[in-house]
């Protein structure tokens, strides 16, 4: 059995790698729950594909922010896809100044998709917010009521008011060791609950040493957070197990 057996890594560009398919092999082979979000619809089908065939990989469908300026139009291959999911990602707002000048297009569409994750239903979508939390915290609660979907905050970088609100809708949030590993975003991470933790790497857009992260790595951000809390790394990757059960309601075809 791995030494990484039963982590957690709620989001991961498993399709961003050199090799997509040895990325998802590696993922299944360290026995880590692994959510490969999507940037575009396009990427579902080959990403649905090689999920299916795993114990431990889910794929999300998502249309990143950061591509809404030029791909807005994909929202309709996005609903076309939906049912064949339960998980929807990476989606959200980015505000920074690259992508500024979007932000009306990417709240549309960050709009539409809270409203088809809420008639849906049992939806559970991880979500970006650079520079943008409250905007996206504003819609969240405008439009996916807590009982008809979940949010996980992913790399999460508001201020403490801001998790607060987030806690109030239900939120979870997905902590990787960039946020670790800077010392202004330590009161904010010190203010989520332990029950609504999740653990992720974000790779390949974070690094362990000289190389992008792997889903294995989350066992780094386990340790980190158990230190930071006075529990082992044992006890920390427990309560976040518990945590995905929660978030998943326990259905007997995911994770235990």
């Amino acid at each position: 059995m791995s030494a990484t057996a039963g982590l957690v890594d709620f989001h991961c560009h498993l399709d961003l790698y050199p090799d997509h398919m040895a990325a998802v092999q590696d993922a299944e082979a360290s026995g880590v729950f692994t959510l490969a979000v999507t940037t575009t619809p396009r990427a579902w089908p080959r990403n649905h594909q090689l999920a299916q065939r795993t114990k431990h990989v889910r794929a999300a469908l998502g249309l990143h922010p950061q591509l809404v300026a030029e791909r807005e139009s994909e929202i309709e291959l996005w609903d076309r896809y939906l049912a064949e999911t339960r998980y929807v990602g990476e989606v959200g707002l980015d505000a920074g100044p690259r992508f500024f000048k979007s932000l009306d297009a990417q709240k549309r569409v960050f709009q539409h998709v809270l409203q088809r994750c809420a008639l849906a239903g049992d939806k559970i979508i991880t979500v970006h917010s650079i520079r943008s939390a409250k905007a996206v915290l504003d819609l969240v609660e405008s439009n996916l009521p807590p009982e008809r979907g979940k949010i996980v905050l992913h790399w999460f970088t508001g201020t403490k008011n801001e998790v607060r609100r987030a806690l109030e809708l239900g939120c979870y949030f997905s902590i990787n060791a960039g946020m670790l590993g800077k010392e202004r975003h330590a009161p904010m991470v010190q203010a989520i609950p332990l029950d609504r933790m999740l653990t992720e790497t974000d790779g390949p857009f974070t690094l362990s040493g000289d190389r992008p992260s792997q889903p294995a790595d989350v066992a780094g951000v386990v340790e980190q957070l158990g230190g930071l809390h006075g529990l082992s790394a044992s006890d920390m990757a427990r309560i976040i197990r518990t945590n995905l059960r929660m978030l998943l309601g326990a259905s007997a075809q995911e994770p235990a």
